[in-house]
């Protein structure tokens, strides 16, 4: 016993683990074929436009530990591109310096199609490399099915997901039937995790207040949303 008490104090004694940040998280944004250039625009900008509003810049700061941010574009199998990599956003300067590379952004890829498989593997191996945070968590945005390569099952079962959160973000199909089955897609296949949550956007003239309405429930502690569907909210 008195070896015991004393391997315990040991123990006790040892530094505490202490992360760099609280939330590491990577928006994939989709530049597959059925986006086009107005469209990209309304992308680029509308993420620019949600990172710097005030709601989600009190959002980034409403905790002493700071958010690291990535962003990266994705369409074919191959066609993955990092856009911001791993940010540390520890004070304002340094939130407007990565939305200022995001803004000074352009399209890599026009002419693929949406492999959205590959682009969640992507997306898993750009966060197991990213800063020691309490939470990942990887945002997918699109705006149709996953039509090439593996699906997003198999990214699950194959690429470290362990601990990561996968939220989405629907940009609504133009008609009804593919809308639904978009949003039904998202809901079954694409979201995941712990907290996992799904934004509808009303076209991409909506992006930008659907992207703030995500960040703002992702950045803000605790940040755990529930399972489901949100909508117009916002």
């Amino acid at each position: 016993m008195r070896g015991f008490g004393a391997a315990a104090l040991m123990v006790a004694a040892l530094p505490v683990h202490a992360a760099e940040c609280r939330l590491a998280l990577a928006l994939a944004v989709d530049i597959s074929s059925s986006v086009d250039a107005t469209e990209d625009t309304l992308q680029r900008s509308g993420i620019v436009a949600a990172l710097t509003s005030p709601e989600v810049e009190a959002a980034f700061f409403a905790s002493d530990l700071p958010v690291a941010l990535a962003v990266y574009e994705w369409s074919g199998r191959y066609n993955q591109e990092v856009i911001l990599d791993w940010k540390m956003i520890d004070s304002r300067a340094a939130l407007v310096r990565a939305a200022e590379v995001i803004a000074a952004s352009t399209r890599s890829h026009n002419d693929f199609p949406t492999a959205m498989g590959y682009a969640l593997g992507f997306g898993a191996q750009l966060l197991a490399r990213s800063p020691d945070c309490l939470r990942k968590t990887l945002d997918m945005a699109g705006d149709g099915q996953s039509n090439e390569g593996f699906p997003p099952a198999s990214a699950y079962r194959e690429f470290p997901f362990q601990g990561v959160t996968v939220n989405g973000l629907v940009v609504n199909a133009a008609d009804f039937e593919g809308e639904v089955g978009l949003i039904a897609f998202y809901r079954g296949e694409v979201i995941h995790g712990p907290g996992a949550f799904l934004i509808v956007a009303d076209g991409f003239d909506d992006f930008e207040r659907a992207m703030r309405r995500k960040l703002e429930r992702e950045l803000t502690p605790p940040a755990i949303g529930s399972l489901g569907l949100e909508g117009d909210a916002g």
